[in-house]
């Protein structure tokens, strides 16, 4: 590492000055340039001595960036680079943490809407209808003592847990290494379960089935590998109770998306709440949409006017540690795809 670290800041849109002002305060050796374009080819030969990049998502061919060690990403999910070339030379560590909460209240959310039936009330309400028989059709399902099930228990997860908590909810949950309780990534300030204190118990990915049998909610959160494309299929559906609720924040690919419509079709769950699809936009000709126990949203779960406040706290807790050389915090594992 030179005494001058040059930092590259490549973004598809302005971001404020104030920003990257703060993250020149980390050290008087950062020389921090910032450039705004929509591909690699716009920014012509701006690479040469370049540590340290902070992209949205544009990453320069290995051959480009010579001296690039370390890529910041102002994204989560990863799936899309994992066969960058530019990934065999430098450490990626993306921005996992700071969608956390956020996406849990989302999740919340969903399954208070579900336990009350709010899509049956708004049915009900756009066709101007009082309903018959309203005591048996809104009964509710209370939280407490509900079970949720958590798959992938990372910080969303994590989160989740903790605000499931609050309303008296048993929690289960699959995590890849169940042994490897702590969460080593970034967290919010009191947000979260770092030492897994809020799960009732912990499930291998091979036991997954076996949770299914006992949730009222199944809150899908792992990262899209090739190992967790359409994990939950056919079987998994099958395994889930009758009146279950199924809720998507991941990604789309996580769900055979032929076997929800089937189990959907056939009453083997309850409903879904998908903020995630295989296709986005989803096409309008989708049965999802049309479908009464289905609500739809358009990838917009972890929008927040924090998340600028969330990601910079991140980064410049990157910056200082990777100054120092102590380890980062979201290094991608590339063997385990995220």
């Amino acid at each position: 590492m030179s005494d001058t670290l040059y930092v590259l800041i490549l973004t598809q849109a302005r971001i404020s000055e104030p920003l990257i002002e703060k993250l020149r305060q980390v050290s008087a050796r950062l020389v921090i340039d910032h450039r705004v374009a929509q591909s690699i080819e716009e920014l012509g030969d701006v690479w040469r001595g370049v540590e340290v990049l902070y992209t949205t998502g544009l990453l320069p061919p290995p051959d480009r960036a010579p001296d690039l060690r370390w890529v910041q990403g102002h994204f989560a999910g990863v799936e899309s680079f994992m066969t960058h070339p530019l990934l065999s030379q430098v450490t990626l560590t993306p921005s996992s943490g700071i969608h956390a909460t956020t996406i849990a209240e989302y999740v919340l959310l969903m399954i208070l809407a579900f336990g009350h039936r709010l899509p049956n009330m708004l049915q009900h309400q756009q066709r101007s209808e009082w309903p018959e028989q309203r005591w048996k059709q809104f009964v509710s399902r209370e939280l407490r003592d509900s079970t949720l099930g958590i798959v992938g228990y990372g910080s969303i997860g994590r989160e989740v847990a903790r605000l499931a908590k609050a309303f008296g909810m048993r929690v289960l949950a699959t995590k890849r290494h169940v042994e490897q309780t702590a969460d080593r990534g970034w967290q919010t300030p009191e947000v979260g379960d770092p030492t897994a204190a809020q799960v009732d118990r912990l499930y291998a990915p091979e036991a997954l089935r076996s949770m299914l049998t006992e949730c009222d909610y199944v809150a899908i959160t792992v990262p899209l590998t090739p190992e967790t494309h359409h994990l939950i299929g056919v079987d998994e559906l099958k395994s889930m109770k009758p009146d279950a609720v199924l809720i998507n924040i991941a990604r789309g690919g996580v769900i055979d998306e032929a076997a929800l419509i089937e189990a959907l079709r056939s009453n083997t769950i309850g409903g879904a709440a998908l903020d995630v699809f295989e296709r986005e936009p989803l096409p309008a000709e989708h049965p999802y949409w049309a479908h009464p126990r289905v609500m739809v949203h358009p990838h917009v779960a972890a929008v927040t006017p924090r998340y600028w406040a969330r990601e910079q706290a991140l980064v410049l807790e990157n910056w200082a540690r990777y100054r120092e050389g102590r380890e980062l915090l979201n290094v991608v594992d590339m063997g385990a795809g995220y």
